[in-house]
């Protein structure tokens, strides 16, 4: 794939990313990545490997539902933590932490977009630095991103976490309140997982 033609695919989601200072940030995100009010009475966390296409399927419709009856509203706080389950996987989630804090979902909203065309490339890696360069991250940053080891253990100590602490071993898989939900289910299904804790 041309990089005119991933840029064309990416369209509205590059602009997030290319935002002024957004990119000049040095550090990764190294914190949780979460949206929703704090004092929300619901947490869902997922559990997401960035090659999953049952990941990127959820992003695609079920999440941008859920994300606007619950988390827009203040009802839910949404935690993404990473499950990579291959190399290509842990490095796409390392790409989306060294986009920075504030250009982490949009990156991440990328990659799931555009999971088909890099995850299938011929030289995958060349496609995730393409969607790295339309993001602000140049080859410089892009190679320092992808050889460092503090930012490659966390995003394996989040897989490591999810597996020991709620037995997750299929992505994508929902923590709610406590309770898992494995699979890309339909909106009904956390509806009800959700609503519960609203009453």
């Amino acid at each position: 794939m041309t990089q005119f033609k991933l840029l064309g695919r990416i369209g509205l989601f590059v602009l997030a990313l290319l935002w002024p200072g957004l990119a000049a940030a040095a550090d990764y995100a190294a914190g949780e990545m979460a949206m929703g009010s704090d004092d929300a009475k619901v947490t869902v966390i997922e559990y997401a490997s960035m090659t999953c296409p049952h990941c990127a399927a959820f992003h695609a419709d079920t999440f941008k539902k859920l994300k606007a009856k619950y988390v827009d509203t203040g009802k839910v706080r949404f935690v993404f933590r990473e499950f990579p389950f291959d190399n290509l996987a842990l490095r796409a989630s390392m790409l989306a932490r060294c986009s920075g804090e504030d250009s982490y979902f949009a990156m991440v909203d990328v990659l799931f977009s555009q999971q088909r065309a890099w995850s299938r490339a011929a030289d995958p890696m060349a496609a995730l630095e393409t969607i790295g360069r339309l993001g602000g991250i140049d080859k410089q940053r892009f190679d320092a991103c992808m050889t460092d080891q503090s930012l490659m253990d966390l995003v394996v100590q989040s897989r490591m976490t999810g597996a020991s602490e709620f037995q997750v071993e299929s992505t994508p898989s929902f923590i709610i309140n406590g309770e898992r939900i494995s699979g890309n289910q339909a909106l009904s299904e956390f509806e009800a997982a959700i609503d519960k804790h609203l009453q």
